[in-house]
């Protein structure tokens, strides 16, 4: 049975891994630069360009296009951050999936275990998973979803994808 979805790898973006209490983080950071803390785990919350995942307790992940990365750098100064936070650039660490289409929940229903009903994972919804077996981030996006692993499974996803959309 093939589906009606596709997917495409995605050029990278700038990503940076921030962990630490939200108020020791806008100390540090400063509340302009970042787009705002989500108010529930698993959500995100963007503006001006930026992404602000809630991925876990105390940690987040700050997604930008890649033209940003070195502003982000400047403005993070991840090298000279104090001991309570930790700020990490991983822009290079991941390879992302856009899969969209019609039954783009059916084609990831066949990787990943989430419920991924608008109901159960709404339009900011954000969270690692597994996928084909692998750590994964799931972010819902316009007519689908993104999906980001670690980058040296990056081919083997692109070929389970294949499958999968077969």
């Amino acid at each position: 049975m093939s589906y009606n979805a596709s997917f495409e790898r995605l050029p990278i973006s700038a990503c940076f891994d921030l962990k630490g209490a939200e108020n020791a983080l806008v100390e540090w950071i400063g509340a302009e630069i970042l787009p705002g803390f989500p108010t529930e785990a698993n959500r995100r919350r963007s503006a001006d360009g930026l992404s602000l995942d809630h991925v876990g307790p105390r940690h987040w992940l700050l997604h930008a296009d890649i033209d940003r990365e070195d502003e982000l750098n400047a403005a993070l100064r991840p090298h000279l951050a104090p001991a309570e936070v930790s700020i990490v650039r991983i822009s290079d660490t991941m390879t992302t999936f856009r899969v969209a289409g019609a039954d783009v929940a059916h084609v990831l229903a066949i990787g990943c275990p989430l419920d991924l009903h608008e109901t159960a994972f709404p339009e900011d919804a954000v969270t690692f998973t597994e996928f084909f077996g692998q750590k994964a981030l799931v972010r819902r996006c316009a007519g689908g979803f993104d999906v980001s692993v670690e980058q040296s499974y990056g081919d083997m996803m692109e070929d389970c994808l294949t499958r999968a959309l077969r």
